[in-house]
């Protein structure tokens, strides 16, 4: 009877022994996707949201860019080859997000990841506007792209969900570090859209949890993009932002759209209501 038990207890440890030596394999370089998921992805044809889509189709997404922008939308589209698609619409439009929802729907399938990246940072004269100075066109003009839109684009998934769930639905917003610091080198009615979408999702995630789809937001930092260099006007003021950040740098398209990969994957399942930093540590709490 020892004999047997002596045996068996060699046995198992020869076959851990043997599954220890064998070569481990590579870590997949994206959150691969089952095949055929397609993800919309607006503000798609240019800075962050053209990095997501490339990184939405790396990962097996089938991608819609969406963008107001219609030769963006498209060039992005075709680099990213077969299988991907473009939409020109004003995200902050009723009547041309359910329509282009539909048409979307009708003609690829259901959404099952939607992307809203579209936004805008008004900077009259190249200069942030004080509130004193802020007239009610900019400020009306920020929050329906920048906020209205996530309401709208989220309100038309959650519909269609309700009637034609998805397995693994995702919705991810994007936020800013400004909402979260009420500052630097945005203005008072981006940050206050901003805000705005940081407390919608949260509301988007608790009512669509009996759903399985997740909502969740990215709040970059200091990013390399068209829109954060609209903001210097002196030599070296990015060197010196840079110096600021605990990972010493400012940070890529590429960082946040890992982000949304990740968010948008099966992986993050049972993550909701989040709001993820990119920003190399500058906000820490």
């Amino acid at each position: 009877m020892f004999s047997c038990i002596h045996n068996a207890i060699l046995d198992q440890l020869s076959s851990r022994m043997s599954a220890a030596r064998r070569p481990m394999q590579p870590m997949a370089e994206h959150h691969a996707q089952p095949h055929g998921r397609l993800a919309l992805v607006t503000g798609g044809g240019r800075g962050i949201g053209e990095a997501v889509c490339r990184r939405l189709a790396a990962s097996g997404y089938r991608v819609v860019v969406a963008d107001i922008d219609g030769d963006n939308a498209r060039a992005v589209a075709e680099a990213l080859g077969e299988g991907h698609h473009f939409r020109q619409f004003d995200v902050s439009e009723e009547a041309a997000v359910e329509a282009a929802f539909d048409d979307v729907e009708s003609k690829l399938g259901p959404v099952a990841a939607l992307v809203c990246v579209a936004g805008i940072l008004l900077m009259p004269g190249g200069e942030r506007s004080l509130i004193k100075d802020t007239t009610l066109e900019d400020w009306e003009r920020t929050f329906a792209v920048n906020a209205r839109s996530v309401f709208l684009c989220g309100r038309a998934y959650l519909r269609r969900r309700e009637v034609a769930p998805v397995a693994h639905g995702r919705i991810v917003t994007f936020g800013s570090v400004s909402a979260q610091l009420g500052g630097y080198r945005s203005s008072a009615t981006y940050i206050g859209a901003k805000s705005a979408v940081l407390g919608l999702t949260k509301a988007m995630a608790r009512e669509s949890a009996h759903l399985g789809v997740t909502v969740n937001a990215v709040a970059p930092g200091l990013i390399d993009t068209d829109m954060l260099r609209g903001t210097v006007r002196s030599s070296g003021a990015l060197e010196a932002a840079a110096a600021n950040i605990p990972l010493g740098r400012i940070g890529t398209v590429d960082d946040v759209a890992g982000a949304v990969d990740y968010l948008a994957s099966e992986q993050a399942a049972y993550i909701t209501g989040n709001v993820i930093d990119v920003n190399g540590g500058y906000r820490m709490q």
